[in-house]
């Protein structure tokens, strides 16, 4: 909506919110961090019980689960293969579970101690909870406890009673339900804000279109009465010669005006996010048969003019377009990408990329529209640049930057 002072202005920042980035990255870096920790807790267990184990096994054993739980914890600072990694942990643990009992050669050295591997079972039923749909999630929260209660009853699990055998057990399972229900009220509510912005952000995005057409036109109701108009009443009541002089000379600078109008850009303080052109493409993406990657980059905090969004979101759906139709030649898949990277507070570079035949620019010829017309001067009109870099067999790969030179600076 116009603020008090007539222009534009953007919906309240809603990045504070719960969102379902921010609700992964906490979980993540949660789960990342108690694996440390409860790591670092069972190293007296796990040496004081290593030598109920054959040879080699507590070593062995010591470098898959505390391994596991460093690549966990830099998995999640990083960003990076967060659920791969998740999935390994917990895989590992269940492994490293079910191979023990046939890893105890003395269990009279336990000392009727439960196994180490009971301490860090909260973590392996976070990572579950944290990369695998519900179903997946609730079935190993119970199967893991379970098979954890029944070796523990065995002489190589340190023959627990029943009793105790079955608190441990209804112990893990309720911790892990209690994290499994936490993280999915998290997640549910995070999808309502998610929903909620975005809604928002796609309301504002039709406001800030009205709102510069609407500049856009009393602009050129004022160039109208104050140049047009006037003109041509000047040179209906103009008798003399130098009325008339008067008359044309008004005449020809009401052309220019006209001309500069039609030239320049409208609403030039309108202001979209970027995060408005990322839902754009995604929502393209959607009415494609073929998936891309689409990997988004600080885009935070970035606002583009109307035009640079227009321009921007024209030229990489050209170039998707472009990839769909001729990168594939059936003898292999192609891999293809759109990523976007905001540069500074009103900058962007987007690349859409594939790994596809690829072609020789050079070679285009020039009635081909789609690279010339709605990439390259698509992108220069709004003072931006398209740069298209292919050879045969080694891919394309389109980049569109906004304004031109931001991504050298």
């Amino acid at each position: 909506m116009p603020g008090a002072d007539g222009r534009l202005t953007r919906p309240v920042d809603a990045r504070r919110a719960v969102s379902g980035a921010r609700v992964e990255t906490v979980t993540g870096r949660a789960l990342g961090a108690a694996a440390i920790v409860f790591s670092l807790q069972t190293v007296p267990a796990a040496i004081s019980q290593s030598a109920a184990l054959v040879q080699g096994a507590s070593a062995a054993l010591v470098a898959v689960m505390y391994g596991s739980a460093v690549a966990l914890a830099v998995a999640m600072i990083a960003r990076m293969a967060e659920r791969i990694t998740a999935v390994v942990y917990a895989a590992a643990y269940a492994v490293v579970l079910l191979a023990w009992p046939f890893l105890v050669e003395d269990p009279a050295a336990l000392d009727g101690q439960a196994p180490w591997l009971y301490y860090l079972m909260t973590v392996a039923t976070t990572a579950v909870v944290f990369s695998m749909p519900i179903g997946a999630a609730v079935g190993y929260t119970l199967v893991a406890p379970a098979l954890f209660g029944m070796v523990r009853l065995q002489p190589q699990g340190g023959s627990a009673d029943p009793l105790t055998a079955a608190f441990e057990t209804g112990y893990s399972i309720i911790l892990g339900m209690v994290v499994l229900v936490i993280v999915a009220m998290l997640r549910h509510a995070a999808e309502g804000v998610d929903s909620a912005q975005d809604a928002a952000l796609a309301r504002y995005d039709v406001a800030a279109r009205q709102h510069a057409n609407e500049i856009e036109r009393v602009r050129t109701d004022a160039l109208v009465h104050d140049s047009v108009l006037t003109t041509l009443l000047a040179a209906a009541a103009a008798e003399t010669a130098d009325e008339q002089q008067l008359a044309a000379r008004m005449a020809r600078d009401a052309v220019a005006r006209l001309r500069e109008a039609g030239t320049s850009t409208s609403a030039p303080d309108a202001r979209i996010e970027l995060n408005v052109l990322v839902r754009r493409l995604r929502a393209a993406l959607t009415t494609f048969a073929t998936p891309f990657t689409v990997r988004v980059v600080n885009a935070g905090g970035v606002e583009l003019t109307v035009d640079a969004v227009e321009a921007l979101y024209s030229a990489a759906v050209q170039a998707m377009v472009n990839s769909l139709q001729h990168a594939d030649d059936g003898t292999r898949p192609t891999r293809r990408e759109l990523r976007i990277r905001g540069v500074r507070a009103a900058g962007c570079v987007i690349e859409v990329a594939d790994t596809g035949v690829g072609f020789d620019p050079a070679m285009v010829p020039t009635e081909r529209l789609g690279l010339r017309v709605s990439i390259e001067e698509r992108l220069a009109g709004a003072g931006g640049t398209a740069t298209i870099t292919s050879s045969p067999g080694h891919g394309t790969t389109v980049t569109l930057v906004w304004p031109e030179g931001v991504d050298r600076t």
